[in-house]
């Protein structure tokens, strides 16, 4: 069953019909004329006639309502990046070499849970640090929900901060050994 349009001289008709087999072939059975489908879409019964109609089919109803307010729509976050990289961070004992180092530092935030949201998102799409503050909003990350831009570019200047001249012992000709190569080798 559906809607078919039928023209007629200058006019066009909606009709609901059905096809029939009937000796082999398809025949169309007009079940109810709708009427010319100008005076239907000016007098608005067109769509009155669908949204009535959509009620009894399971999935336009929820389409109907999600658009009338009816029902309350969400937003969907990632819960399992964090799930499964969290526990592996916390084996390879990531955040307590974070955590030591930062001891004497007063960041005002966690310097640790921001280099943690700069890795996950790495792995998972790499980005700018910028990309990854607002990546953020779309996963569950613990203990990342209110770090901000300024906060991961001052975390990841940290780790880019160069070591003193008593700990460049290995370092290349090309760049000097930071906080990162320090964790590294933790």
């Amino acid at each position: 069953m559906f809607v078919r349009a039928q023209k007629s001289g200058k006019r066009t008709y909606l009709l609901i019909v059905e096809n029939d087999w009937a000796g082999g072939k398809v025949r169309q059975k007009v079940l109810h004329r709708l009427g010319r489908l100008d005076i239907l879409q000016q007098s608005g019964k067109l769509d009155a006639l669908i949204l009535s109609m959509q009620r009894f089919s399971d999935k336009l109803a929820v389409l109907g309502a999600a658009e009338s307010n009816q029902i309350q729509t969400g937003q969907g976050c990632r819960i399992g990046p964090a799930l499964i990289f969290e526990r592996l961070w916390q084996q390879i004992g990531m955040d307590k070499v974070l955590t030591e180092l930062l001891d004497n530092r007063n960041f005002g935030f966690s310097v640790e849970r921001t280099v943690f949201l700069t890795v996950l998102h790495r792995l998972f799409c790499s980005g700018s640090d910028r990309s990854a503050s607002r990546w953020k909003n779309n996963c569950r990350i613990s203990g990342v929900e209110n770090i901000e831009l300024h906060q991961v570019y001052r975390a990841m200047g940290w780790l880019g901060q160069p070591l003193g001249a008593d700990k460049q012992f290995g370092a290349t000709p090309f760049a000097p050994r930071c906080t990162k190569d320090q964790i590294e080798k933790r």
